[in-house]
């Protein structure tokens, strides 16, 4: 029993140092912070990758750093983007998200496919690509 009570304490301990260690400041240069003031400006033209995300969130801080990578790969192909549901409400009210994280692909202003909860960067790599014609 003891074993037992020491091996959950350290997965407990692990998880919580997991969680505490991710930061936002690990965004990449590539990755575009958007709101409710330049949304349309952004998505309106070309293809662009949209995490609707909290700070809160824990799935969404294990999704950001993977959007980042991202943005690395395909920021000089499409936007890759990031905006913060509490901070933005009207653009996160006119899109009905409901559940962070949301991820939304837009081509040209128009959403064309959409992932709930977290996906791997080759996910998004290909919905991307799929979207640019590649």
């Amino acid at each position: 029993m003891g074993i037992l009570v020491v091996v959950f304490l350290f997965a407990f301990y692990k998880r919580y140092k997991m969680i505490k260690g991710m930061t936002e400041g690990s965004d990449s240069e590539k990755l575009k912070i958007l709101s409710d003031a330049n949304f349309k400006a952004v998505t309106k033209k070309g293809i662009s990758l949209v995490d609707f995300w909290a700070p809160w969130c824990t799935p969404c801080k294990i999704q950001g750093p993977i959007v980042s990578e991202v943005a690395e790969e395909l920021g000089d192909k499409a936007n890759i983007c990031k905006l913060d549901v509490d901070q933005n409400k009207k653009i996160a009210g006119e899109l009905k998200i409901r559940s962070i994280p949301t991820i939304i692909i837009f081509k040209d202003g128009k959403p064309v496919k959409q992932f709930l909860g977290i996906k791997t960067k080759k996910v998004l790599i290909k919905g991307v690509k799929e979207a640019l014609g590649e």
